[in-house]
């Protein structure tokens, strides 16, 4: 089993008018933040299926595919060091980390930074040293800023939220609407586990944050609690 075997099943799953979807829904037009990625028009479900039958893929094959133009390649590759992630033990562990860290500027679209960032990035720095998630927050790259935040729901889910509060203030005058989305998301998530800690930072914060981040963090407030936010009478 190699990466062109892989590369090759995947292209000729493809499906021409799914991929045509996609390609709007992702916003690979120019100027857009998907620009020139090439979706091959394959559902998520059959990408984790394929990945599952190529289970013992050696990871030497994975920067061949996470390198593909073809953004459902690079899913396949995503989804495989996820699972490697999962059942593997530290040196395993940190191998697909540093592998995922030396190609994070393949890693460029929200889904796969979403698939992957929490399960890798936030997994293993969870019992290490988290402060390589503050470069990447102060990153150039979108999606590494991304990565940061994305990373942070691991810890969330463990009930840990200090980081992902520190990142959130860090990119609360970040440029990007997708930034926005993802920081409001963990808030949001935080606020699932403990409202008081959420309230506290938007009393702190809801004057001058994005509307879209503060949108999505305050969304399963009653109308009330909402209205009082976003018009900032707390």
């Amino acid at each position: 089993m190699n990466a062109n075997e892989i590369s090759n099943r995947l292209q000729k799953m493809g499906n021409k008018e799914d991929a045509r979807f996609l390609q709007g829904f992702f916003k690979t037009g120019p100027g857009q933040y998907g620009e020139g990625d090439i979706f091959l028009g394959i559902r998520v479900p059959a990408v984790r299926k394929l990945a599952k039958e190529y289970k013992n893929l050696p990871h030497e094959e994975i920067p061949s595919l996470l390198q593909s133009p073809y953004h459902e390649v690079r899913l396949f590759a995503l989804i495989s060091l996820v699972n490697d992630f999962a059942k593997g033990y530290e040196p395993t562990q940190k191998k697909i980390y540093d592998l995922y860290m030396a190609n994070t500027r393949y890693i460029n679209n929200w889904d796969l930074v979403d698939i992957s960032a929490p399960n890798i990035v936030g997994a293993y720095l969870f019992t290490g040293n988290r402060e390589r998630l503050y470069q990447l927050a102060k990153s150039k790259s979108l999606w590494e800023r991304r990565i940061a935040v994305l990373a942070t729901f691991y810890f969330i889910k463990n009930n840990q939220f200090e980081n992902s509060i520190k990142i959130a203030e860090i990119l609360l005058q970040d440029k990007e609407d997708l930034i926005h989305k993802a920081v409001g998301w963990m808030l949001r998530e935080i606020g699932k586990r403990d409202t008081e800690i959420l309230e506290a930072f938007l009393r702190k914060h809801c004057r001058t944050m994005p509307r879209t981040m503060l949108r999505y963090a305050i969304e399963r407030f009653t109308p009330a609690v909402r209205k009082r936010f976003l018009e900032g009478a707390v």
